[in-house]
C-alpha cells in the first residue's frame, strides 16, 4: 500500500552534520507542478542558503507515476537520488520533498553527503503523519435535501469514506469502499431502504 501525507500540512525537521545544518521540509503535492512550485517556495524561504536539492514522487498507479530528484550544485548523485531513494523505500506517492543546506565550513565528501541529505528526509519522514491510498470503488447515492445531512453523517459515523458530496434537483453523495455488501446494508439501514447505489467508477483514497 502506497502512502501520502494528509492535505494541506507541511512537515519539516532539521538536523546538522559537521556544522552543515540541513533543513528538510515535506508537502503532499498533487503532480509535478506543484512540486515544483514547492521548491521555489522553500529557495524563497531560504534565499541565503547554498544548496536547496529536491525529489518527489507522484501518481498512485505505477503508470501514472512521475519520479524526479535534484542535486542543485552538490556533486552529482549525492543529494537528489538518496532522497529520492528514501521516499521509494518508505513507499510514498504524491510529496515533494527539499532538503536545503547552509554550509557548515567542513567538506563532507561524497559519502558523508549521501547520508546527510537520506538521513535529513528519513527525519523529516518520521516527524510525518501518514495515511495509507487505496483504489476502493465508487457508488453514488442520491437523497433528498432533508435527509441528506442525516444520511451524511450516519455513514461517516460508520466510517464509510464520503468524498464528494454534489447538490442538485436531489443530493448526490460519492461514497469510497472496498465491501459492497457492507455498504448497501448500511444504506438500506440508514435510508429505510428508500434509496440505491449506482456504480460510479474507482478512486485512490486516502484510509
Amino acid at each position: 500500500m502506497p502512502f501520502t501525507l494528509p492535505a494541506a500540512i507541511d512537515i519539516v525537521a532539521e538536523t546538522e552534520v559537521k556544522r552543515s545544518r540541513f533543513i528538510a521540509a515535506l508537502r503532499r503535492v498533487d503532480g509535478p507542478v506543484e512540486a515544483n512550485d514547492f521548491l521555489d517556495e522553500q529557495r524563497r524561504l531560504y534565499p541565503d542558503a547554498r544548496h536547496h536539492c529536491w525529489a518527489y514522487i507522484t501518481g498512485n498507479e505505477p503508470s501514472e507515476r512521475a519520479e524526479r530528484a535534484g542535486d542543485d550544485g552538490e556533486p552529482g548523485g549525492t543529494a537528489g537520488v538518496p532522497m529520492l531513494q528514501v521516499l521509494r523505500t518508505r513507499d510514498l506517492v504524491d510529496v515533494a520533498v527539499v532538503v536545503t543546506r547552509y554550509f557548515g565550513g567542513i567538506k563532507l565528501g561524497a559519502g558523508g553527503l549521501v547520508r546527510a541529505y537520506s538521513g535529513a528526509v528519513a527525519a523529516v519522514v518520521d516527524a510525518a503523519p501518514m495515511v495509507g491510498r487505496e483504489r476502493l470503488d465508487l457508488l453514488a447515492l442520491e437523497v433528498g435535501h432533508d435527509t441528506a445531512g442525516r444520511v451524511e453523517a450516519e455513514l461517516r459515523g460508520r466510517g464509510v469514506a464520503v468524498v464528494d458530496t454534489a447538490y442538485g434537483a436531489a443530493v448526490t453523495l460519492t461514497l469510497a469502499t472496498r465491501d459492497l455488501a457492507r455498504l448497501a446494508e448500511a444504506v438500506a439501514e440508514i435510508t429505510a431502504g428508500a434509496a440505491n447505489l449506482v456504480p460510479a467508477g474507482t478512486r485512490w483514497v486516502d484510509v
